[in-house]
């Protein structure tokens, strides 16, 4: 699905890095495998959910994590800035999450999976061939088409 979400921007590539890697799969170990990978001017960026920034501190390595990447945070309901910073005092590199300077898009995956159980339409919620794609294959318990109400 994130093929499909990116395949009209040339702007965006999808690495297969953690599909092609055996066993467990950490958010570490991906980044480290970026970061060998790339130039040594890129700067990689891991976007997290409010709530899955709040998490972190259970995260395998979160300090690795935290070196390795620019944690951009979007605010989510129930943890907005002062309660992220709370929940991750004194982490190392935990000062150094930056935070979205824009309103609030209340988008999340467990909404766009919700709908699509729902048979509710999905469309701006995810890109176009996304939800076509979901509704084909009746992911997330959609029984029928769930993208474009026609």
């Amino acid at each position: 699905m994130v093929e499909l979400a990116v395949s009209s921007d040339a702007r965006f590539s999808v690495s297969r890095v953690e599909l092609e890697r055996s066993g467990p799969s950490y958010t570490s170990d991906t980044l480290r495998a970026m970061r060998a990978g790339a130039a040594d001017d890129d700067e990689l960026f891991l976007i997290l959910g409010g709530d899955q920034a709040a998490s972190l501190r259970s995260w395998h390595e979160p300090e690795e994590v935290l070196s390795l990447a620019t944690i951009a945070v979007v605010e989510r309901t129930g943890w907005p800035r002062p309660a992220i910073g709370v929940r991750l005092s004194g982490l190392r590199g935990a000062e150094r999450l930056v935070f979205f300077e824009m309103p609030r898009v209340d988008v999340s995956s467990s909404l766009v999976r919700r709908r699509a159980r729902e048979g509710k339409p999905i469309r701006y919620l995810v890109p176009d061939k996304v939800a076509d794609f979901i509704g084909a294959q009746s992911l997330y318990g959609a029984s029928t088409p769930v993208a474009v109400e026609q």
